[in-house]
């Protein structure tokens, strides 16, 4: 039987490269955004025609966690859980944090940090009712070392670092892994409001004298999934020699 894989946060960038991937390798897949529905099905209807792979695509708030619970009961419904779990769903701010409301701090932790306690409380008693899967919680570099007017961001991946971690150690005994990948500099929308300056110079301070591609990161989660489940609670940095 075909495996199957949820991926957060899939309408682009890395999600989307990453919903190729395991398409390619004959997964079914579960695939989230919450406001790019236009681009979440039309992903939906390629990766069905292209790979003939059975696609689950939803729209909704993932830091939501009733949200996250009907998404759960729908993809029990069709595949009786996920073997593979990718939280890739993350918004940024960038900003002086005594400018920042309470409001926005809150949806910053709620989309990076809080949805991958939901996905993974949902989705650990079909792995553990099989004693096999994986997790994989993207992350950023900035949650090892902190960045400059990125502190709610920051503190997001930290704590993801942290929460992969200590899962892993939960997990472990039932043969189920948990990493993360801390990104560098990704040519994602999210790095879309560098001017040509500011992205020449910051190339220049990353030693591989580039950002990576999202599909450089989708194929490091592949790489990763692939590995013995003894590889566990490990945080994976992939930036280029940047930090």
């Amino acid at each position: 039987m075909r495996k199957t894989v949820l991926i957060t946060g899939a309408s682009r960038g890395i999600g989307r490269a990453t919903a190729v991937a395991f398409a390619k390798e004959g997964y079914n897949l579960v695939i989230t955004c919450s406001k790019s529905e236009t681009e979440l099905l039309r992903l939906k209807e390629e990766l069905e025609r292209d790979f003939s792979v059975d696609v689950l695509a939803s729209i909704g708030d993932i830091s939501d966690y009733e949200y996250v619970t009907q998404l759960f009961s729908h993809i029990e419904e069709r595949f009786h859980g996920v073997d593979v779990l990718v939280n890739n769903a993350g918004i940024s701010y960038v900003g002086l944090l005594t400018d920042m409301t309470i409001e926005e701090w809150n949806h910053i932790l709620g989309v990076n940090l809080t949805s991958v306690f939901s996905t993974c409380k949902l989705a650990i008693p079909h792995m553990l009712s099989k004693k096999s899967g994986k997790i994989i919680n993207i992350s950023s570099v900035w949650g090892n070392v902190g960045a400059s007017c990125e502190i709610a961001y920051s503190a997001s991946k930290g704590g993801i670092h942290a929460f992969t971690k200590a899962l892993a150690k939960e997990l472990a005994p039932s043969r189920i892994a948990v990493n993360a990948i801390a990104c560098g500099v990704i040519d994602t929308d999210m790095n879309g409001f560098l001017s040509v300056e500011e992205r020449t110079a910051l190339e220049a301070e990353i030693p591989a004298g580039r950002f990576a591609q999202p599909e450089e990161v989708a194929e490091a989660v592949l790489q990763v999934i692939k590995m013995p489940t003894y590889l566990t609670g490990q945080v994976i940095s992939m930036d280029g020699g940047y930090i």
